[in-house]
Parts: structure tokens; C-alpha cells; sequence
């Protein structure tokens, strides 16, 4: 199932369980069954259906929407053997952790706001007929050493266009795992058909302007003022890739 189709679903209860787990992005099984008010037997089956059809998924007793996001793989540069694969809920601290240290070092606006959402619906998938996003991470022994972002816009417009931010622990650049990511991301992108993909910058963050040129990105668009960053009003630099 694509991120922007809709499942159907064989009776009414298997809806109604699905779609408040879409809602909240992870929630435990009790606290499911207890919404949704069935009958313990009726929701064993139908939770299990929608787990078989790959519309849920549970790891230990919390459920969240199950989205086909492609393979794992395995990279090996100059010293660095690394993985890229869907993001997890397990991933969740590794996460927040990774992006807060790139955006220690540099100005990077769009990924603090994504650290706050994710903080703030404690959900690292979020899939629904409002908002839809998905990460890729990178992993080093199975620790989350850089990420891909993608936002998805559902509305029907917008829906050929995604949000990409990307960003590698500083201890871990150098070393290709930025770029891997990239293009992960922008792979995925266009195998599910979107055909443009947009990364906002503030214009203070020369490497990332720079890694983007450097991957084929172009400059589209420029708005003035509009980060007010240490007291000082900056410009944002949107780079786009036609895909």
C-alpha cells in the first residue's frame, strides 16, 4: 500500500480500528480495544486481519499504520559500514537525538520543527488523509547516525510534491552516508510518483546549500526575511530536484 492510498477495509469495525490507530499514530492494543468498543473476540480478529492484509503492524503491544517503505541496505565506504533503511518507532530516541546534534551545529530550521512534531505525537510514522511523513535512517551497530525526511501533502494539489530534509551526526560525515540518504530518499519519491521534491534552507547554511548544488538540487525560489535567527532577520533558500 502506497503512503497516499486509502485501504478498504471488510466490515465497519475493522475501520473504525484502523483508522484510530491512523489517528494517533501509535497507540497500545488495550487502549484500542477499549475505544472502539468491541467485543474482545470480534477485535482479536479484525486487528489480526488488518495485520495479515498489512494495513497494521504491533510491536510489542502498541500498533501503528504499517507502510511498505522498500529494502534495507547495507553500504560500506572508507572505513564506515553503514545501513538505510524505513524509519521505526524504536528508532524514536535515536532520532531525536541525531537531528538536535545536527542542528547544534547549523542553522537548520525545517529539521528543528520536524524534532518538535515528532516530540509532540510521539510517533515516528505518521500516515492519514491530513498529514502523511515517512524517514529513512542510517545506522551504524544499530545506532541512528542520519536520516531522511520526506512530508507528504494529501491535499489533491500538492500531492505530486514532497518536503525532504536530510542530516548526518557530525562525528559521521565524510564518509558518503548524507548522500546514500539523499538519494534514498528521492528514489522512494519518485517510485511512488511524485515529481518534485523541495528542501528549505536558511541561507546562513552554506553546507547544506552546498551539498544539495553539489547533488543536482536547483535554487527556486528565495524568501526574504524570513527566519528571525539571533536577532537578525534571514532569507530562506528553497532548492528543488525535478524527478
Amino acid at each position: 500500500m502506497g503512503v497516499t492510498e486509502r485501504p478498504t477495509f471488510s466490515s465497519d469495525a475493522s475501520r473504525r480500528i484502523y483508522e484510530y490507530v491512523e489517528r494517533n499514530g501509535t497507540v497500545a492494543r488495550h487502549k484500542v480495544m477499549d475505544m472502539v468498543s468491541l467485543p474482545s473476540e470480534e477485535f482479536e480478529s479484525r486487528l489480526e486481519s488488518l495485520k495479515a492484509d498489512g494495513y497494521l503492524e504491533e510491536d510489542g503491544g502498541t500498533l501503528q499504520i504499517a507502510v511498505e517503505f522498500g529494502a534495507v541496505a547495507e553500504h560500506e565506504t572508507d572505513e564506515r559500514s553503514f545501513v538505510i533503511r524505513p524509519g521505526r518507532q524504536s528508532d524514536f530516541d535515536g532520532l531525536i537525538e541525531t537531528i538536535r546534534d545536527v542542528t547544534s551545529e547549523e542553522t537548520y530550521v525545517v529539521a528543528e520543527t520536524i524534532a518538535e512534531q515528532l516530540l509532540y505525537e510521539d510517533s515516528v510514522t505518521r500516515h492519514n488523509t491530513v498529514k502523511s511523513r515517512m524517514f529513512f535512517v542510517a545506522t551504524i551497530d544499530g545506532d541512528v547516525v542520519g536520516w531522511t525526511h520526506l512530508d507528504l501533502p494529501q491535499v489533491d494539489q500538492l500531492q505530486g510534491t514532497a518536503q525532504q530534509t536530510v542530516g548526518v551526526r557530525q562525528a559521521h560525515r565524510g564518509h558518503g552516508i548524507g548522500s546514500k540518504l539523499l538519494q534514498r530518499g528521492l528514489e522512494w519519491a519518485e517510485a511512488n510518483g511524485y515529481r518534485k521534491v523541495y528542501n528549505s534552507v536558511p541561507i546562513t547554511n552554506d553546507r547544506a546549500l552546498e551539498f544539495l548544488t553539489e547533488h543536482g538540487w536547483d535554487t527556486e525560489a528565495i524568501r526574504r526575511d524570513h527566519y528571525e535567527i539571533d536577532g537578525e532577520w534571514i532569507d530562506e533558500v528553497t532548492m528543488a530536484r525535478e524527478l
